[in-house]
């Protein structure tokens, strides 16, 4: 293992002159549903497909692509950084720029999705299924309809489920939470998220309810991320699971001692954290931000690396979230193609035309 792992490091450092060639096509859907969450409504996804090709034939494929509730400046940077990259660049011009500062995590994941796919480091034996996922609960009173074909049509169990909370009335939200816990099988493992939408008083009340609980696995982003101290008197009540912090706060990444949210098409270049992950560390969850086919391989490989590891847990893939078609097939080449016909632009003036459809390898 360890020579193919120096025969990587090898290629891949001959390989930093080489000129790769490279393609973006926009693409958008609209979720079945809208999700309701504490930071507003995600309805739908826009971003961008890429396409890296090397001189010898190999192709790698990223997806870049900012969540709705981010807001337009989240698209209008990735848009501004896809519109400065040539046609034709060094390898060396990517890496450069997935340090750069200012580079957007989603932009970032997509080169750095793409170059791990064109070494091979990814999935040298194929890429693997994702293990069974959490079930996502929607805020609010749709939830015990949602929880009861959950239960009725469900994997089984074990389960898992994740509650958007903080997206209404506390007192309306506690009532639900007493008939969830009612109908929530004994074996059941549940999260509940806030997406930092509580005040301390409200998510230590909540707390306090579910100390005891032992189907909690954890409350996720209870607080608002500034918060720091709030969270941390929590973690030391029941287990809290950061997810928002993390792309605020990175450095936490490396410092937070509890569970951790982790989204990889929103926090950048995917090559460290699945490098962690194949080194077993443990605690982290992957979590989707509603991703294509192209995107949605890495987060199932991610999951399946994170389900070896020493803290294996259902991954947050949220089933039945997105609407069916080629968009979100396993073959990119399927994905590349739908994205040509999902007739929406995100806001580019180079996603149309002939200037993106540049040869052996800019926005469709």
């Amino acid at each position: 293992m360890v020579s193919g792992w120096r025969w990587v490091w090898r290629w891949v450092a001959g390989s930093e002159v080489s000129r790769l060639q490279l393609q973006w096509r926009a693409f958008a859907f609209v979720l079945p549903q809208p999700l309701r969450t504490a930071r507003g409504l995600l309805r739908r996804k826009r971003g961008w497909l890429l396409r890296l090709q090397a001189a010898d034939g190999r192709v790698g494929w990223g997806e870049a692509a900012p969540l709705e509730l981010d807001g337009p400046e989240s698209w209008d940077a990735v848009r501004a950084g896809l519109e400065s990259l040539a046609q034709e660049l060094a390898r060396r011009e990517l890496e450069l720029l997935l340090t750069r500062a200012g580079t957007p995590p989603c932009l970032a994941f997509a080169l750095g999705a793409a170059l791990a796919e064109l070494d091979g480091l990814v999935a040298p034996e194929g890429w693997l299924p994702a293990p069974p996922s959490a079930g996502l609960l929607p805020a609010g009173a749709a939830m015990p309809e949602a929880l009861d074909r959950l239960l009725r049509e469900g994997p089984g169990l074990p389960l898992s489920v994740k509650w958007k909370v903080a997206a209404g009335r506390d007192h309306q939200e506690r009532e639900l939470l007493e008939l969830l816990l009612q109908r929530l099988p004994a074996t059941a493992r549940l999260r509940l998220d806030a997406n930092g939408g509580w005040d301390r008083p409200t998510a230590l009340a909540w707390a306090e309810r579910l100390a005891q609980e032992p189907r909690l696995e954890w409350l996720e982003q209870p607080l608002d991320p500034a918060d720091q101290p709030g969270l941390e008197l929590l973690a030391a009540q029941v287990p809290v699971a950061l997810d928002e912090s993390l792309q605020l706060h990175p450095q936490l990444r490396t410092t937070w001692p509890g569970w951790q949210v982790r989204r990889p098409s929103q926090e950048g270049d995917p090559r460290p954290l699945l490098a962690a992950l194949q080194a077993g560390r443990p605690r982290l969850m992957l979590s989707t931000a509603f991703e294509t086919g192209i995107g949605r391989r890495w987060l199932q490989q991610l999951a399946a690396l994170q389900a070896q590891g020493p803290t294996p847990t259902a991954p947050g893939l949220a089933p039945g979230w997105s609407p069916p078609g080629p968009l979100f097939a396993a073959d990119p080449l399927a994905v590349w193609a739908g994205a040509r016909s999902s007739g929406s632009n995100p806001g580019s003036r180079r996603s149309d035309g002939p200037a993106a459809e540049r040869p052996a390898a800019g926005l469709g």
